[in-house]
């Protein structure tokens, strides 16, 4: 229940990041969150295999497994939502007409570089349209835990997995903290949960600025 409530707050705190007209879209794992926890923003969510205007997670007796998300996902439809082919959805994605992706990432380096659809020695399900997200959309938001289940870290000085592209992403947001990417650099903008500075960076191998207004946690 902590690790789920730790996706929680990740998915809450990329909400915010959204703004009106927005299109968006939506990756595997945490991001699959995000639709529950849009409040006031009037966004459309976009999947890749041909869904936009999807809205919160149905509940347990509307579940209807013909209705589902990229990540197969049951999903619901807001007013004016539109269904159409998966190779219209990649037009969209390729021509640049998604304002924001929100990715899951195995790594980030310290550019701002992901790697999130392979692990080396491990059989590859499918890279899917991560590799199309990373180059086409005008905004990437990476939602992922700060460290991976055997406490590894996942922001790196460099990628030791395969890149997902050469396109840096804007923003990374764990349950610890936000970091922005500007110009090839990594800025620590917010602390969010209640660890220190010291065992941030203990968790934390890639080099960034401190760049925050007011630091909570010393």
């Amino acid at each position: 229940m902590l690790s789920q409530q730790k996706r929680i707050d990740i998915a809450k705190r990329i909400a915010a990041e959204f703004e009106d007209g927005q299109i968006i879209n939506l990756g595997v794992g945490i991001p699959t969150l995000i639709p529950d926890y849009i409040e006031g923003k009037d966004v459309y969510l976009h999947s890749e295999n041909g869904l936009l205007g999807m809205g919160p997670t149905p509940e347990e007796e509307f579940i209807n497994m013909d209705l589902i998300s990229a990540s197969k996902k049951p999903v619901t439809l807001n007013t004016g939502a539109s269904i159409f082919d998966s190779s219209d959805s990649f037009l969209m994605i390729r021509g640049g007409h998604v304002d924001v992706a929100v990715l899951g990432a195995l790594q980030v380096d310290e550019t701002g570089e992901v790697a999130n659809w392979a692990v080396p020695g491990q059989n590859i399900l499918g890279v899917g349209g991560a590799m199309d997200l990373v180059s086409g959309a005008k905004k990437i938001i990476i939602a992922t835990l700060h460290t991976s289940k055997d406490d590894t870290p996942k922001l790196l000085e460099e990628l030791t997995y395969p890149s997902s592209g050469a396109r840096k992403v804007d923003m990374v947001v764990t349950e610890h903290a936000a970091f922005e990417f500007k110009e090839g650099k990594m800025f620590l903008r917010e602390i969010l949960s209640d660890i220190s500075m010291e065992a941030l960076k203990d968790i934390t191998p890639a080099n960034y600025e401190v760049a925050i207004e007011k630091l909570i946690n010393t």
